[in-house]
């Protein structure tokens, strides 16, 4: 049961990003909705399908694991490396210099690296179908991307090294705190010390 709501949820929630890709769709549904209904409906069923993910995956785990494949210890160290560079990826997206003009995308590689990253550190049957979906997404929007004639969302000004600087130190940070705060209070499974 929590499989199926997980797998609505990632249905919904990926689905309402990849409406974004498809031009075409994206804007015959902006003129039926206008631009704020649009916005509204995609934000309500975007949290929609995050919130069916959290409560799908967690009542899977409740349930108990199918685990697919175990994996070698030396795959969560590989993980806990990988989650610092992915973690200041995605704040790059947002404070945009000289990381985000080298990367270009710097929010979808955050995100494929994130999810291939939990890919290796997770052999259990639906981390795989939670993680490998993100994953498979992340690479379907970028590929889009190349193919699209317009940059998709307003531009945001480019800054210089100084937004790098403090890309990395509040990357850091939110490293710190998903590994030692959020990730064993709020997933159950602690990162650091096992």
């Amino acid at each position: 049961m929590g499989l199926s709501i997980m797998i609505l949820g990632l249905v919904l929630f990926l689905g309402t990003h990849t409406l974004t890709t498809q031009r075409g769709t994206r804007d015959s549904v902006v003129r039926a909705l206008g631009e704020g209904g649009y916005k509204i409906a995609y934000s309500l069923v975007s949290i929609a399908g995050i919130a069916l993910i959290a409560y799908g995956f967690s009542h899977y785990r409740a349930e108990g694991w199918y685990q697919v494949w175990s994996r070698p210890t030396a795959f969560k160290h590989i993980t806990v490396a990988l989650m610092l560079p992915a973690v200041i990826l995605l704040v790059a997206s947002y404070l945009r210099g000289r990381i985000y003009t080298a990367v270009k995308h710097p929010m979808l590689a955050a995100v494929k690296l994130w999810a291939a990253a939990h890919l290796l550190a997770n052999g259990d049957l639906g981390s795989i179908i939670l993680f490998g979906s993100f994953l498979a997404w992340a690479v379907f929007d970028r590929i889009s991307l190349k193919r699209r004639s317009d940059p998709g969302a307003p531009p945001i000004p480019v800054g210089g090294v100084g937004n790098d600087v403090l890309a990395v130190v509040v990357g850091a940070v939110i490293y710190v705190a998903l590994a030692f705060a959020f990730h064993p209070v709020v997933i159950g499974v602690p990162v650091i010390g096992t």
